[in-house]
């Protein structure tokens, strides 16, 4: 038998074993750490509705967009309301307040009439349909002109 056969063997026998005892060590295992949660601030609140300023720009809207057709007190009888057919709503007639529900109030007003089937001469205002809280503060404008 030769002699360095038998040197060989065992000699890589040690090197691998002095190879794996010489690699990195492993650091030790951390306790696992809850991700961080974002602070509050992080997360933008909701701007506080200022409801008086609201109700100041829904009055300002049905001055300008509302009054032409149904009068200055809501009454139907503003001065473009002569030549329509059939006449505007009249915001004060007790019966009538009682007998809608203020989404079909808000309807009228972000679709027009047609989209209740009412008269078609009743335009919509599309640029309301984002603006939720106004449209809330005009069905208030219109329930108040029930109440003079």
């Amino acid at each position: 038998m030769n002699t360095n056969v038998r040197w060989i063997g065992p000699g890589l026998l040690a090197a691998a074993l002095l190879m794996a005892g010489c690699g990195e060590s492993t650091p030790e295992a951390k306790a696992p750490t809850a991700p961080a949660t974002p602070a509050a601030s992080a997360v933008p609140a909701k701007p506080a509705v200022d409801k008086a300023a609201l109700h100041e720009e829904a009055e300002e809207i049905f001055s300008t967009r509302c009054q032409t057709c149904h009068g200055a007190r809501g009454a139907g009888n503003g001065p473009g309301s002569a030549a329509l057919d059939p006449k505007p709503r009249n915001f004060q007639d007790p019966e009538w307040q009682s007998s809608v529900n203020d989404d079909h109030i808000a309807k009228i007003i972000q679709y027009g009439g047609a989209a209740v089937g009412k008269s078609p001469a009743m335009p919509s205002n599309p640029d309301l349909s984002s603006k939720p809280e106004l449209v809330s503060a005009l069905v208030g404008v219109v329930r108040e002109l029930g109440e003079r």
